[in-house]
């Protein structure tokens, strides 16, 4: 279910090839208050963020096509001020350098308590 946009709705990009994570991850922002967008690549996200302003961009780094990592520098090479949260079940890749661009970073877990602490963090912080 869609919630109405209003001004103060801050809106999400939700990147990930797994299609139970993505409707997970809309339905538990949509209950937090946020606007949700939603897609299953790089390209997908590409489209959505030429035509969508966007305030946070939550990035899976192992996806089919163009992976998390090759997407977050082509972002913010367009746009260095979208925060990008990379979430990805391989902890390993929070240590490698490629990932410091990032805003933060959550490794998948069933409780999502850590993902959306995160996100009214980054959300909630002034703009420059």
């Amino acid at each position: 279910m869609e919630q109405a946009k209003t001004e103060e709705t801050r809106v999400i990009l939700v990147v990930d090839d797994e299609e139970p994570i993505r409707l997970l991850y809309q339905q538990e922002l949509e209950e937090e208050g946020y606007a949700v967008e939603v897609a299953a690549n790089a390209q997908e996200a590409f489209d959505i963020l030429d035509k969508t302003p966007v305030d946070l961009v939550i990035l899976d780094i192992k996806m089919p096509g163009m992976n998390g990592i090759e997407a977050m520098q082509k972002i913010v090479g367009k746009n260095k001020n979208i925060p990008i949260i990379v979430n990805s079940a391989y902890p390993h890749f929070k240590d490698s350098y490629m990932t410091w661009v990032a805003e933060d970073y959550v490794v998948k877990s069933s409780n999502l308590q850590e993902l959306k602490d995160k996100v009214k963090q980054i959300i909630n912080q002034p703009k420059d």
